[in-house]
C-alpha cells in the first residue's frame, strides 16, 4: 500500500444544516401575534369555540408566518 489517498474515493459533499436563527421563532408563542389572540379569545368566550373558526384560522396562520409549528 501506498501513502497516497486513492484517486477513485468519492467523498460526499458537506451537508450544510440550517441555522437555528432561521428555524427558531424569534419569539415566544405566547407572545407572538396579539392582536389575532385576543380577537380569538374574545370570540371564544362571548360565543363559543364552534362559531370562532375563522379568528382561529387567522391567529394560527399569524403564528405560522412567526415561525411556529402549529
Amino acid at each position: 500500500m501506498s501513502d497516497q489517498p486513492e484517486k477513485n474515493v468519492l467523498i460526499p459533499p458537506a451537508i450544510s444544516e440550517p441555522s437555528k436563527a432561521e428555524t427558531k421563532p424569534k419569539k415566544r408563542i405566547c407572545c407572538a401575534c396579539p392582536d389575532t389572540k385576543k380577537l380569538r379569545d374574545e370570540c371564544i368566550v362571548e360565543h363559543g369555540e364552534s362559531a370562532c373558526t375563522k379568528w382561529i384560522e387567522a391567529h394560527k396562520m399569524c403564528l405560522r408566518a412567526e415561525g411556529f409549528n402549529v
